[in-house]
């Protein structure tokens, strides 16, 4: 494998970006941050809501993004998250990952719960009804 460069794909439920000529990538999944250069070995991860980065050319991009998936197959990388925001400011794109992402998940998290209840509540109503049709 002697790749100089690879091809970065984000994409989201709304739009697919792609950039060309990458050489570096940092992004951070459960157990912390990685770096992703070309020659690295084909790589999964799932990625947390935080701040990816990457270089393409003399420029350095930053994003934040929320839960989703990072793939590396060959000079090829693959990233599938629900939301990602490209900016300049480094502080403002924390600030969204730590209000906006954060708020999201415990919401879903929030509703999880409320769906379980409800389910949880229909089996007891369900058995019920059976004990008393018997």
């Amino acid at each position: 494998m002697s790749y100089k460069y690879m091809t970065l794909n984000i994409m989201t439920p709304e739009q697919k970006r792609t950039f060309e000529g990458v050489t570096k990538i940092i992004a951070e999944a459960q157990n912390g941050s990685f770096c992703l250069k070309p020659r690295h070995i084909d790589y999964v991860a799932a990625l947390v809501p935080g701040i990816l980065n990457f270089v393409e050319g003399e420029t350095e991009t930053f994003i934040a993004v929320n839960t989703g998936i990072l793939i590396k197959q060959a000079n090829n990388v693959l990233i599938s998250v629900r939301y990602a925001i490209e900016g300049d400011d480094l502080d403002d794109l924390d600030r969204v990952v730590q209000e906006e992402f954060y708020v999201l998940d415990k919401k879903e998290q929030d509703t999880q719960i409320a769906l379980e209840q409800l389910q949880a509540d229909f089996i007891r109503r369900f058995v019920e009804l059976q004990k008393i049709r018997n």
